[in-house]
């Protein structure tokens, strides 16, 4: 368990300082707020509750300014509308610097740690505001 929290601190700090150019990363940190969706596609037979339950502690993070978890909404369907995902997570961080603290938090990855074996599929889509 503690190598395979080792593996994903690592690629959290890497993958959030490395896949951003210099030049991106500067004039993100300068603009302000920022969201982070992310969207989950859980295995059969998966407690949906119990998951959202779980993926709620994300928001006492020190750095999440704003959290909200929910599922997909009862809307008309569209061909642009992808309801397939189980449960969705929106949070708002005060700068891209929270966000990259956010990314190896001890409670964010703890709960990759416990949960990631309880879904198929993350989508995650960060911008500024």
């Amino acid at each position: 368990m503690k190598s395979r929290r080792n593996f994903i601190k690592k690629v959290a700090i890497a993958g959030v300082t490395s896949s951003l150019p210099t030049s991106l990363l500067a004039r993100q940190s300068s603009s302000g707020k920022m969201i982070h969706q992310v969207f989950f596609w859980l295995n059969d037979g998966v407690d949906v509750s119990a998951f959202k339950k779980e993926a709620s502690k994300l928001g006492l993070c020190p750095t999440v300014d704003q959290f909200y978890i929910g599922e997909p909404a009862a809307t008309e369907e569209r061909e642009v509308v992808d309801a397939s995902y189980q449960v969705a997570c929106t949070l708002f961080f005060d700068s891209l610097n929270d966000q990259n603290k956010y990314q190896v938090d001890p409670l964010h990855l703890e709960f990759i740690e416990k949960n990631s074996m309880k879904w198929n599929k993350v989508k995650v889509y960060d911008f500024v505001i």
